[in-house]
């Protein structure tokens, strides 16, 4: 990684730079059986057309503030990283009231309903597929994105000591979120190139975040994202381990 990146949208940019091709974040869904594996280039272009949809469609201003109402998966994985790239601030933390965007998965639309906003949907399906029907007084991420750019260039450049992301009550500028990742990486087992975390950790938390993707994305490593780990058999997450050459465990994860 370069040590001049600031933000994490610059550790992106030279993920992409150094290897587009490795694998950046593979998911997992336990309750559906969905295996999705994201490479640095095909992540970077979905972070690129939801920044657009951010800036151009919605209109968000650097220091305007987005709403994930979200759990940890690979599409909020790239919220992260749009928002961090248009320079809004990603509330994790999910505080509606006063947001200029909320995001919201299928399970928390009506918590949703209360920001004045923009309100977009997600159907969190597998392939980022849509909802049948929209649901009333939101838009459908699947049905915007795909017709945005696959190239992002901000208005404005991102300030990287300006706030970035929302998590615990915590707020912390982009600098600081690279700063954590890379100062926290070697606790995590994450040693470099080629270092592959497996995390269960929810998406509500820096741990979870940490071991999810900043770590990965700061240390040149990549993470196996896995949702509802207590729904699987026996026996499944060994083999998982072991198929998806995971050199480190984020501790805390069901089952370890």
């Amino acid at each position: 990684m370069n040590a001049t990146d600031r933000t994490p949208a610059d550790l992106l940019g030279s993920a992409l730079a150094a290897d587009p091709g490795r694998p950046l974040v593979t998911f997992y869904d336990d309750a559906t059986g969905e295996r999705v594996e994201l490479s640095v280039a095909t992540f970077a272009n979905w972070v690129a057309k939801t920044a657009n949809l951010l800036q151009d469609e919605l209109s968000v201003e650097p220091g305007d503030r987005v709403a994930l109402l979200l759990p940890a998966h690979w599409q909020t994985a790239v919220w992260l990283l749009a928002c961090a790239s248009v320079g809004v601030v990603a509330d994790v933390s999910g505080e509606v009231r006063g947001a200029d965007v909320v995001v919201s998965g299928p399970d928390r639309l009506e918590e949703a309903r209360a920001c004045s906003g923009a309100r977009i949907a997600m159907a969190l399906r597998p392939l980022g597929g849509r909802f049948p029907q929209a649901p009333e007084g939101f838009t459908d991420y699947a049905v915007e994105v795909p017709g945005q750019g696959d190239r992002f260039v901000p208005y404005a450049p991102v300030d990287p000591e300006g706030p970035a992301l929302i998590v615990a009550g915590r707020e912390f500028s982009g600098a600081e979120v690279v700063e954590r990742a890379r100062a926290e990486a070697t606790a995590l087992g994450l040693t470099g190139p080629g270092s592959r975390i497996l995390s269960g950790l929810p998406y509500d938390t820096w741990d979870g975040l940490h071991a999810g993707l900043y770590g990965p994305l700061a240390t040149g490593g990549s993470v196996v994202l896995c949702r509802h780990l207590d729904q699987a058999a026996d026996g499944v997450l060994d083999k998982r381990v072991e198929s998806e050459r995971v050199t480190t465990i984020a501790r805390g994860t069901t089952g370890y």
